[in-house]
């Protein structure tokens, strides 16, 4: 099954952060990866994003498409990165991304098409 796990973080501590806070934010993804395999995950993909200042965000109605500069909700954290793996079932995802960052992360099924 498809997975995508969704880094939700405050860009502003990961900014703020000294070099020990920022080394100790890359370990967790260096390790997520390295112990992936071994876990019988595969990593299809993998992205960390710009600010979320450089999201552009639309709202589709019937009539109108209205465009907006910036994230699409007003919250401390921000959508970061993402994951998208292959594995046998979440629980094996969700084991995994226990050794993020300590940050939010989301694990959720892709909809096969």
């Amino acid at each position: 099954m498809r997975l995508v796990v969704l880094a939700h973080e405050d860009e502003e501590t990961y900014r703020s952060a000294d070099a020990a806070g920022r080394a100790r934010y890359v370990r967790g993804h260096e390790e997520f990866a390295r112990r992936a395999p071994a876990a019988g995950v595969t990593i299809l993909a993998c992205e960390a994003l710009a600010g979320a200042a450089s999201a552009r965000t639309l709202r589709r109605t019937a009539d109108t498409t209205e465009v907006t500069d910036g994230p699409c909700t007003r919250t401390t954290e921000q959508l970061g990165g993402f994951y998208l793996v292959e594995a046998a079932d979440v629980q094996t995802v969700v084991d995994l991304a226990r050794l993020l960052p300590e940050t939010t992360h989301e694990v959720r099924e892709c909809v096969e098409p």
